[in-house]
This record gives structure tokens, sequence and C-alpha cells, in this order.
């Protein structure tokens, strides 16, 4: 599972009620044009997500707690963190309809990016599954079961239809995928450790445009440097506050992609 969490969106604790059981799970679409840049930089995924929570917020009509759903899912595979575990869905969840089920919505919508990715079906079905650990029982529903509405669309729907399978690996195509550097836990990264790792994240950081370096000098060696160009890459990814700080966390790791030796 790639989770990204409500403390790496720089997000506080939800205010939304608390509800620790529900019949199952309910997925969900944007119901509105959704672009198709969001399949070439998972920036713009957490940008949508963070864009879907502000826009809730601000819904003077609703008066919405926090985000509607308790978890979304992106076209690269991660799950983002929305309401979370064991809390009730939709505007302050006053509902019958949202009371029965917890919610996931897939970042696509009904002009643009339409069609989920496997990567998207594999994390909705993290999602299904953690919130199954947390109290959610076996119902998996689309939104329109019991409203009137298009949601989850067309091909989330069939989808679900089918029992929301986790999408088959279809194994090695090709030559061997290229290998990365896994986290090595926030701890890892205290200031003077040298490691040929430290080496190839500096070349990853100039390479993705954040260069904060006023040296190439002992690039083995973590420094004040590393912390500038981390820190400006997080933002690039569209972490913010004390999510965008130092250290770095596994979610902005994972996309980095530091090579292995």
């Amino acid at each position: 599972m790639k989770l990204v969490t409500r403390t790496q969106l720089g997000w506080p604790a939800s205010a939304a009620p608390t509800q620790t059981s529900t019949k199952g799970v309910k997925v969900h679409y944007e119901g509105t044009p959704v672009s198709v840049d969001l399949l070439k930089d998972h920036a713009k995924c957490l940008a949508e997500w963070q864009a879907i929570r502000k826009s809730h917020l601000a819904n003077q009509k609703e008066h919405y707690a926090d985000i509607a759903y308790n978890y979304g899912a992106c076209p690269h595979g991660y799950l983002l963190e929305g309401r979370g575990i064991g809390k009730r869905t939709g505007a302050n969840g006053n509902q019958p309809l949202n009371v029965a089920h917890y919610a996931i919505v897939g970042l696509v919508g009904d002009e643009g990016l339409t069609q989920p990715t496997d990567a998207m079906l594999g994390a909705i079905r993290d999602g299904i599954e953690l919130l199954r650990q947390h109290g959610a029982g076996d119902e998996i529903k689309g939104h329109r079961d019991g409203y009137a509405t298009e949601c989850p669309g067309g091909p989330l729907y069939a989808w679900v239809q089918k029992g929301a399978p986790r999408p088959k690996d279809p194994g090695p195509a090709g030559p061997p995928a290229k290998q990365y550097e896994p986290f090595p836990g926030s701890a890892w990264f205290s200031m003077g450790r040298k490691s040929p790792i430290v080496a190839r994240m500096h070349d990853r950081l100039v390479a993705e445009g954040c260069n904060r370096y006023q040296s190439s000098a002992n690039k083995d060696t973590i420094g004040s440097g590393d912390k500038d160009s981390y820190e400006a890459f997080q933002r690039k990814l569209g972490f913010t506050g004390t999510a965008a700080t130092w250290p770095p966390g596994p979610a902005s790791w994972a996309e980095l992609k530091v090579p292995k030796g």
C-alpha cells in the first residue's frame, strides 16, 4: 500500500463525526471534468485532492466538517487519506445513506480522465481492505446504489459490480523494472551521514529541478544542501507545512526514485 497521510498533506485531525462500523464501503468518482494531466504528474493528484477538500469546506449549504470521503485513490496507485479510519462520511454524515457505508473516491470524472488505471483500482482495493480491518462490513457498492446519481461513473461501477477485484499483476514484460532504494526510515537522514545513497539522492534532486546545493563537494554526505533541496522537492509534489519539511517521508521518497547502486 502506498499511503499519503493527512499529516503529509498538512491537514489537521479530521473534525468529522466518529463512526466505528458500517455495512461496507461505497465507491465514488468526482462527477466533474478531471484533467488527464494527473496521469503524468503525481503532484497534480495531490493538488486535486487538496482542491476537493477546500471546495467541500467552502460548501456553505451542507456545512461539511471535512472532505467528504474517507480515502481517495489516484492513477499512480496512491491511497490518499481523507477523513480516514473511524469517521462518518458525506458532509457531516447526518443522512441514513451516509451512515451505512464508508466512502472511497477514485480521482476520475465524467470528462477528461474517465477511465481508472489498474493502479487506481488497486489503491481503492487497498482502502477497502484497510477499512475492513477497522469496522467496515463486506458490502462494496457504488454511490448510485440507493441514490439517483451517475456516481461512480460507468467504468468504476462496472468494476464494483464484479466485486471490485484487485487487478492481476501482468508479470514482467521485457527487461526487469529498474530498482530503486527503499525508504530507509526518517531517522536515517541525520546530518553528517555519509553514504553512496546520499550522492544518488543528490543527483535525483538536481534532475528534478530542485537544486539548492551551493557545491557538489562531499555530495555523499548529508548537509544543509540536501535538506533545502529535498524540501523544495516535497513542495513540488504538493506537500505543505510540516509535511514539506526535512526529513524525507516514505511517500515523497517513493516519488524521487533514487536508483539502487
